[in-house]
């Protein structure tokens, strides 16, 4: 179902801008589908004995301290458009101590295409996430990508796994035959940490356990609810292929489920998939995760208002975070995990036996003013 054109510069560069263009403006949301975390709500305390300046919503993920637990997403890079996207997305996570990645950086690796991936001289101390995919990175030798990571001063390489994706993207990847294998060599060589993601369609325990056993420490989820891929490459595709993302579009893991399948796996999460507000980052991070990200929300302020649109829109989600955590009295984002939750059925199916959510969830059940 693939072939060697798919990989020519000028196929890849129409990618891209097609899917900056159809991420601000499309319609590829999830159709039916939503993230789930709209199934997690907080128990409000009303004696919080806080003041807002004394939460502290800095964490560290990926061995990089942030300031807030938040990353602009992987959206985009390889094309010229991106080069001023990038750039703007960057400073503004050097600005407000967060973190930012590109997009799929194949453009670099296999075609020398810099555009959107030279970002260190506006962010010098920002938490910056390289990525590359687990097809193109198992036909790439180690040492190249160990150079990738160094040419675009990445503190980690994302590998992306997205098979529903490449079964509809035109001239799309069909073989994923030695992916666990691709991981493990990359952990075992890169002189940074690896970090696992899906591609909107969500991480299961099972894989969380397969890459954990290899050694990966950091994931991201990039769960179902947001942006559908599948989506995105429907509308690019046609005939055959279109049909089968019409079929395909809603696929995946709710972001929500997914950070619920990967409790107590000893895994550092960054939640992704449909987040729009702080308030989402909190519940993401009340259920297990670090920290959240979000991607088409940004991409979109950034067509609207430029860089300032961005910054707005990063400062007012850190503002919707703290104001979460003091109204639960939490002084730290990672006491969130530890408070009491109110976790709807169509989440709460999802979390595993014996895991310590499910541990978790058991107790606030105990605590209910019904219980017994």
């Amino acid at each position: 179902m693939s072939d060697s054109s798919s990989s020519s510069p000028a196929r890849i560069e129409s990618r891209k801008a097609d899917h900056l263009d159809l991420c601000a403006k499309g319609d590829v949301a999830f159709r039916q589908k939503t993230n789930l975390l709209e199934a997690v709500d907080f128990i409000h305390d009303a004696l919080p004995d806080l003041a807002l300046d004394d939460v502290d919503l800095s964490v560290e993920f990926a061995g990089k301290r942030l300031a807030a637990p938040l990353v602009i997403a992987a959206m985009t890079g390889g094309v010229d458009r991106a080069e001023a996207i990038n750039r703007d997305l960057a400073s503004v996570a050097q600005e407000l101590g967060i973190g930012f990645a590109f997009g799929s950086q194949r453009p670099l690796l296999t075609h020398g295409i810099t555009a959107g991936y030279r970002v260190r001289d506006v962010a010098p101390d920002a938490l910056v996430l390289g990525n590359i995919g687990v097809v193109q990175a198992g036909r790439t030798p180690p040492q190249r990508l160990a150079e990738l990571v160094e040419d675009c001063g990445a503190d980690a390489l994302v590998v992306h796994l997205n098979p529903a994706m490449e079964l509809v993207q035109p001239q799309g990847d069909d073989d994923f035959r030695g992916g666990l294998d691709t991981i493990a060599a990359l952990v075992a060589a890169l002189p940074v940490p690896v970090i696992v993601k899906e591609t909107g369609c969500g991480l299961s325990r099972s894989v969380g356990m397969r890459i954990a056993s290899v050694g990966v420490k950091w994931v991201d989820t990039s769960g179902a609810g947001g942006t559908s891929w599948v989506g995105v490459e429907t509308q690019r595709a046609a005939q055959r292929r279109a049909l089968l993302g019409e079929t395909f579009w809603d696929w995946g893991i709710p972001t929500a489920a997914s950070i619920a399948q990967l409790s107590g796996l000893g895994l550092g999460i960054c939640a992704t998939g449909g987040l729009r507000n702080g308030l989402d980052v909190a519940r993401a991070l009340a259920l297990g995760a670090i920290c959240g990200g979000i991607a088409r929300p940004f991409l979109q302020a950034h067509a609207a208002g430029g860089r300032d649109g961005v910054r707005a829109l990063a400062q007012t989600v850190i503002d919707q975070l703290r104001i979460t955590c003091l109204l639960t009295a939490c002084r730290r984002p990672d006491e969130l995990a530890r408070r009491p939750l109110v976790i709807a059925d169509a989440l709460a199916r999802w979390v595993p036996a014996g895991s310590p959510l499910a541990d978790r969830l058991l107790r606030s059940l105990a605590n209910r003013p019904d219980a017994g």
